[in-house]
């Protein structure tokens, strides 16, 4: 009595009845190509020299081209700096000679106020015994004698005494056909004292009569009602300073303003102090602040 067959047994069975050649797979090879033959070959390389000179060639060219821009451009370059450089050098010189023509400018300035306060002080110095006499209506054919007279019926209305010896000259400003129909008469004096002592004299005839100085105090008998104004007379920036600083009491900055000596004086109230005026930019600054 034959055994029954295993499955394992079936399967060994199976592999040793198997041919050998169903295990084997065959590798497909790639078809040999036709080999170069030797002229091929060196015509070949004949062509690749001939393109790597010609590509050499070419780039030596071009390496050439810029090699003779890159020296151009350090030339330019080269010259760049060197005219700003020089620009730089010019630029020093001209700030250092602006900062001495500035100074320069400077203490001529300085030179310029000290020379101009000499002149007011020598042209002030020259005023100090004159007066002015404003809106005198003018005789016809008036002379220096017409005009003296004036002075001393003036004298007796104000209750000055004087002569004609105090007068050191008296003359009337020349007029024009645009000016004034009355030009003002300037009255210098022998001495300062007289001067004052008009001046003290016609303030205090002012505020004893209403009517004040007229025409008819001077012995004119026409014109009589004519208002007349004295003052001391000013120089020509003094009148300016004068003028400027009246308009501070009409702008109601300041209460007094009144002139000294030649100079111009202002006061706030009673109780400020008093300030010498002495520039229109100081006018300004007090007509800012004040």
């Amino acid at each position: 009595m034959t055994s029954p067959v295993t499955d394992s047994e079936n399967k060994e069975m199976d592999i040793v009845t198997t041919p050998l050649h169903s295990y084997v797979n065959l590798r497909n090879k790639r078809a040999r190509e036709p080999s170069v033959s030797p002229s091929q070959f060196n015509n070949f390389t004949k062509e690749m020299r001939g393109l790597i000179t010609s590509l050499n060639k070419e780039h030596g060219q071009e390496l050439v081209k810029i090699t003779v821009n890159l020296k151009e451009m350090q030339e330019t370059n080269a010259n760049i700096e060197k005219s700003v450089s020089l620009l730089i050098t010019q630029n020093e010189e001209f700030r250092k000679k602006i900062e001495l023509l500035e100074a320069q400018v400077h203490k001529d300035r300085d030179y310029i106020s000290i020379l101009e306060r000499k002149v007011e002080d020598m042209q002030r110095l020259s005023c100090k015994s004159s007066i002015e006499l404003k809106n005198v209506p003018k005789k016809p054919h008036e002379t220096r004698e017409d005009l003296i007279d004036m002075v001393m019926k003036l004298s007796k209305n104000i209750n000055l005494e004087m002569n004609a010896k105090d007068v050191g000259d008296i003359y009337r400003l020349k007029g024009n056909k645009e000016s004034l129909k009355n030009p003002t008469i300037i009255l210098e004096f022998c001495s300062s004292i007289m001067k004052t002592d008009l001046l003290k004299k016609t303030k205090d005839f002012n505020i004893k009569n209403k009517s004040k100085l007229q025409g008819k105090h001077l012995g004119l008998t026409t014109n009589e009602d004519t208002p007349i104004f004295i003052s001391e007379r000013l120089t020509a920036k003094g009148a300016r300073l004068y003028f400027l600083a009246r308009d501070l009491i009409r702008s109601n900055k300041v209460k007094y303003c009144w002139t000294s000596y030649g100079k111009i004086y202002v006061r706030k109230d009673e109780s400020s102090k008093v300030i010498l005026i002495q520039s229109e930019a100081q006018l300004h600054q007090m007509k800012q602040e004040i």
